[in-house]
């Protein structure tokens, strides 16, 4: 596809150039300038900012004195990333995609962002998302397609990143806020097993579901980045063999509609040798949907008890239709969805167990991005994986209509994400033939 706006920009290929003083910092950030400058304009993926490529700049003189020995440099030194809006992050204002007053959410830099900077990585910016997080959009745009949505609530981490704009961006999700708008946008997107990487900082929208994620160009960087800001990664982790994969069949893969894209993905794998089952799971979408759906709604009104009801007229439809659902919520209700995140992923494992599978494969979202930028999407195909807490990676998997990106999402056992990351390599290449 010849399109402008994309532009390879790999994490692993450009931080060892700088690390080892082939590529000055200040000339990589003088290409990614104007770079920026070209299409930032037409893609709207950052929260605004004066000078900002002068702050960079000095703040990458700062990293090279620190570090003058190449032999001595961290492992994300140089590499360039954007922190999705709702993070907390020393230097920046806090706005949460809202109108509310920012002084609302001032806090302690986010846990995910701190570990990013000890570890040289330098922060272009803060990256537009929807309001709090859920479904009222910002103004970013897809980059393959400026007419239709870069997906939500990670709207502008995952167009900067497709647009080369940045080597990594942060995400949440709480239903499908990494994976899908990852998938939209024809980046890899990780949501990791719930609670690997740390979620303090967040202006939170549900305790019980958020994840921190990550959004990078190719599997090596998402690679490079998992092994440095999850908890308790193992480095001794080996896979000799292929996974067993198995499609969900039934009432949850039903709602998509692209799946014959989806089949045509399924064939290159087995034709690459690997092996794909077909069992049946979540036939009960409906409720886990229903449950998943008022747990967050619930917690979504605690995190903003303090604030509604002085500012409620300042929050858009959706976002106030959202907090009315959690306010009818009961306590007993919202006990039986952080109940069943549980029960949810002891059933995948048993399923899992018992068919000899290693991880799971279906579509990211139900189709292509869809046309305007009123809606996100559809998340539909994300919350199973998101309310049991299983580690869920997208990796691009060719384009379809409109010159709009397709995904394929790939799910394994809860904690396995050193295994599904290591898949994942071999998969995105069978996939990019």
């Amino acid at each position: 596809m010849n399109n402008s706006r994309i532009q390879s920009t790999l994490l692993v290929d450009d931080v060892a150039q700088v690390q080892h003083g082939n590529l000055a910092l200040s000339d990589m950030l003088a290409t990614y300038q104007e770079r920026f400058e070209a299409i930032e304009p037409q893609i709207a993926s950052f929260i605004p900012e004066d000078n900002r490529f002068e702050r960079l700049m000095n703040e990458a003189k700062a990293l090279e004195s620190s570090y003058p020995d190449a032999e001595n440099r961290p492992p994300l030194y140089g590499a360039l990333v954007g922190i999705k809006d709702i993070f907390h992050t020393d230097g920046f204002v806090t706005h949460a995609g809202t109108k509310l007053p920012p002084e609302l959410f001032a806090g302690a830099e986010a846990a995910v962002v701190t570990k990013l900077k000890q570890v040289g990585a330098l922060i272009v910016g803060k990256t537009v998302t929807t309001e709090f997080a859920f479904s009222e959009p910002g103004p970013t745009r897809n980059p393959h397609n400026l007419e239709h949505t870069p997906g939500g609530s990670s709207s502008g981490s995952a167009a900067a990143v497709a647009a080369g704009l940045l080597h990594l961006a942060t995400g949440t999700q709480t239903v499908g806020s990494v994976i899908r708008p990852a998938a939209y946008c024809g980046t890899v997107g990780y949501k990791p097993s719930f609670d690997r990487i740390n979620t303090g900082g967040l202006v939170y929208f549900s305790r019980s579901a958020d994840h921190v994620g990550l959004f990078t160009q190719d599997v090596a960087g998402m690679h490079l980045v998992a092994s440095i800001v999850l908890n308790h990664w193992d480095n001794h982790v080996t896979v000799s063999e292929k996974p067993v994969f198995a499609i969900p069949e039934g009432a949850y893969l039903q709602q998509a509609s692209a799946l014959e894209a989806f089949e045509a993905q399924v064939q290159q794998l087995q034709s690459a040798g690997y092996t794909v089952k077909r069992l049946s799971a979540f036939a009960d979408i409906a409720n886990i949907t229903e449950l998943h759906t008022d747990m967050i709604a619930a917690e979504f009104v605690q995190e903003h008890a303090a604030w509604f009801k002085q500012y409620e007229g300042q929050y858009r439809p959706r976002t106030l239709e959202m907090i009315l659902r959690g306010q009818s919520v009961s306590d007993e209700r919202l006990q039986a969805g952080r109940d069943n995140r549980l029960k949810l992923r002891d059933r995948l494992h048993n399923l899992m167990r018992e068919n000899g599978v290693d991880a799971w494969i279906c579509p990211p979202a139900p189709d292509i991005a869809p046309h305007g930028i009123a809606s996100t999407g559809n998340a539909a195909m994300n919350l199973p994986w998101t309310h049991s807490g299983l580690p869920a990676l997208t990796v691009p998997a060719g384009i379809g209509d409109k010159d709009l990106p397709l995904g394929l999402q790939i799910c394994a056992k809860f904690g396995d994400d050193e295994r599904l990351l290591a898949w994942a390599s071999d998969i995105e290449s069978v996939l990019a033939v």
